[in-house]
């Protein structure tokens, strides 16, 4: 019999508005992922990937405990990527989430609509950042389409190494990806 998973009971108090999951991801980040997909966006990008995630109105909430434990039951889930609609929407639900999944060990990558310096530059946001690993920032733009890069649409968004990042205060590229 499996043991029981032991949730942190914020986790249990605490929504978040999605539009979906995708419970063993290799295309939102390195290795096997869990990917959660916000609801609303305020881009409105032309070709966008995920058009019925734009509306706030739309999906569904869900306890953030439902989706940790859906992490926490894959032992080949290595990380944790938010994907949207846009995660940055979200940001009171996505600090407790990743502050729980940070301390047990997950990486975890975010994309954003946003460009970088516009998300540092907002307190809420700043505070989000200070738990990701990764954000791939900017909006997806459909002449810059590419399937030449690794895990952007566009090529125009990067691959942000987010602490070496808010070290440095200058954006700092991960290393290794096309």
């Amino acid at each position: 019999m499996a043991t029981p998973i032991k949730v942190p009971e914020i986790l249990e108090n605490t929504y978040l508005r999605i539009a979906g999951v995708v419970q063993e991801s290799i295309v939102d980040g390195p290795g096997v992922r869990y990917t959660i997909f916000t609801q609303g966006c305020p881009f409105r990008c032309e070709g966008c990937q995920n058009p019925q995630a734009q509306s706030l109105n739309g999906g569904m909430e869900v306890k953030l405990s439902v989706l940790y434990k859906e992490i926490k039951q894959n032992p080949l889930i290595t990380g944790v990527t938010y994907s949207g609609g846009e995660p940055f929407i979200h940001t009171r639900p996505l600090i407790v989430l990743s502050k729980v999944l940070k301390e047990e060990g997950y990486n975890l990558w975010s994309y954003s609509g946003y460009t970088f310096d516009k998300l540092d530059g907002d307190f809420m946001r700043h505070e989000l950042l200070e738990y990701l690993d990764v954000v791939v920032d900017g909006p997806y733009v459909q002449k810059l389409h590419t399937l030449d890069i690794d895990f952007r649409g566009s090529s125009n968004q990067r691959i942000i190494n987010v602490q070496e990042t808010l070290k440095a205060g200058k954006v700092i590229l991960m290393e290794g990806f096309k």
